[in-house]
């Protein structure tokens, strides 16, 4: 049974590594391409317009694929690979994928029609100028097709995934990256709008990314093909599924929906300080939180489909640790260093100091709820493998209902901050249900050895921010500053932090640093 669980759990490093590593690259390109809007486009009514844009189809793309289909898709799918055979499951595949393709058709051809009314129910302070207004329209519709694209992209993810092959998924947003920082830098000057290089960039990346995927699942034996069999029992089990996840997801996105709405009715720029500041917590949230929740799904649906119950529990506490191992000190950091981060990040051309301080502002608020957004990957991913979407939409709408009232009581003194921070104590709410209704489905799932993990990360993270804090103390930060010494802050605090953490971490004995120490071994070729 031990040797079973360290089994799975090396499986789940190791997924969750390639995953993590592939993230990294894109998070990286993603910063570039978000230091080249800034600097090109800076925080003001375009950019506005640009974000609100290309938020539609992106929420579109999490409530259709990665939100409800390919969540129900990828247990199914799983079973299919381990009950049946692989031809059966392929076939699966081949339906699902035709399924989509026709639904994402229907669905970009009425958000092209429909995007006047889209606009001004996502954004309606827009609508108080003609200007924006008509830019965030002109944006959506270039931009609306991208849905068709990239939840394909999602569905594909889901079927590698299940197949264990986790990198060229994980790298597909690299494309995306340096097709809008190509089209930022190559294609501005022939607008009379630059902000419409963007969208383009936005375009051919998605056409890219489903590219990409081709060579990967042809390695892997499967040929897409069109097919029409939708009564396939296989797509009415995803269909039982879908419903409610659908529905859960339409709840969760309707969070990102009213922080939109609220941000447009707030100072011009917030918008634009939200998506900012969201961009920095992505990245700890993107490499690692949702790496471990993209690895542990296949391994937790093949445990609930052998009925393991008892090994589903130890890989849900091997998977929590290594999300808190991660996700508290980096929030330690983000609170420590919301200004500096922006500031070197993005302080350049027409984001200014001020724009500066005002998206850390909504970086602060975000990190407290870090720990919170990185936990529910895991347990969602918990309750997607035993096929159970209704616990999950319980907690969603206790979740949005706590955002709302949040949001409304914390935006006026706050501003955009309180809507961040209407969106960490929500996400706080839902972990917290969906921890209790997890417990009395399945039993205790947090070992002695979760919270003795738990002890020492929290320890290790306070080491981290008083060694912060000396650097500070011996070299002030100046948001004024030239920008090679403010980098040069940056870069010290990170190194001082970092280095102090682990070494905190090795003397108090983390299990999850000797973990990372055996993987950076094995990776050298020191440990075979």
């Amino acid at each position: 049974m031990e040797k079973g669980k360290n089994s799975e759990n090396s499986k789940v490093a190791r997924a969750a590594g390639v995953v993590g590593s592939a993230t990294m690259a894109s998070r990286v390109f993603g910063f570039l391409r978000d230091m080249v809007v800034a600097g090109f486009f800076g925080a003001g009514m375009a950019t506005d317009a640009f974000f609100v844009a290309f938020r539609i189809p992106n929420l579109l793309r999490r409530l259709l694929a990665e939100g409800s289909l390919t969540v129900s898709f990828v247990p199914v799918f799983t079973e299919y690979l381990k009950k049946k055979s692989q031809e059966e499951a392929f076939e699966l595949a081949n339906v699902a994928f035709t399924a989509l393709s026709i639904v994402l058709v229907v669905v970009s051809l009425l958000g092209v029609l429909l995007s006047p009314l889209i606009v001004a129910i996502m954004a309606p302070g827009f609508t108080k100028v003609p200007a924006q207004y008509d830019l965030a329209v002109f944006l959506t519709r270039m931009m609306f097709p991208y849905i068709f694209f990239i939840s394909l992209v999602a569905l594909c993810m889901g079927i590698l995934n299940s197949l264990r092959h986790f990198a060229a998924p994980a790298l597909s947003p690299v494309v995306l990256n340096i097709a809008m920082i190509l089209a930022a830098l190559s294609l501005r000057g022939l607008f009379r709008e630059p902000i419409f290089a963007l969208a383009i960039g936005v375009m051919v990346g998605g056409i890219l990314q489903l590219a990409m995927q081709w060579p990967f699942l042809v390695k892997m034996g499967l040929r897409i093909r069109p097919n029409f069999k939708f009564r396939h029992p296989g797509i009415r089990q995803i269909g039982i599924l879908l419903i409610p996840t659908f529905i859960g997801s339409a709840v969760y996105q309707l969070n990102v929906f009213i922080g939109t709405i609220l941000a447009s009715l707030l100072p011009k720029g917030s918008v634009s300080y939200l998506y900012y500041a969201d961009r920095i917590v992505e990245l700890p949230l993107g490499v690692f939180a949702i790496s471990v929740g993209t690895a542990v799904l296949p391994s937790f649906s093949e445990q609930v489909s052998t009925k393991d119950f008892e090994n589903l529990k130890k890989t849900i506490s091997f998977s929590l640790r290594l999300i808190s191992f991660i996700s508290i000190p980096a929030a330690t950091a983000l609170l420590a260093l919301n200004v500096p981060i922006i500031s070197v990040l993005f302080q350049r051309g027409a984001f200014d100091a001020k724009s500066t301080v005002l998206t850390a502002h909504a970086l602060f608020y975000y990190a407290v709820g870090l720990w919170a957004f990185s936990v529910i990957r895991v347990i969602d991913a918990v309750f997607f493998s035993i096929q159970d979407r209704k616990s999950p939409l319980k907690a969603a709408f206790v979740a949005l209902f706590v955002n709302v009232i949040f949001s409304i009581i914390l935006m006026f003194p706050l501003k955009h901050g309180g809507l961040a921070l209407a969106t960490s104590i929500a996400s706080a709410a839902n972990v917290a249900m969906l921890a209790v209704i997890l417990r009395r489905k399945i039993g205790a799932f947090l070992d002695r050895e979760f919270y003795r993990s738990l002890f020492k990360v929290s320890l290790s993270s306070l080491a981290m921010w008083t060694a912060i804090m000396l650097v500070n103390y011996i070299f002030p930060w100046k948001i004024e500053g030239p920008f090679r010494e403010r980098l040069l802050y940056l870069i010290a605090c990170i190194a001082v932090g970092t280095a102090v953490f682990f070494i905190s971490s090795l003397m108090i004995k983390s299990p999850e640093m000797k973990m990372v120490g055996d993987v950076v071994k094995r990776k050298i070729g020191l440990k075979q």
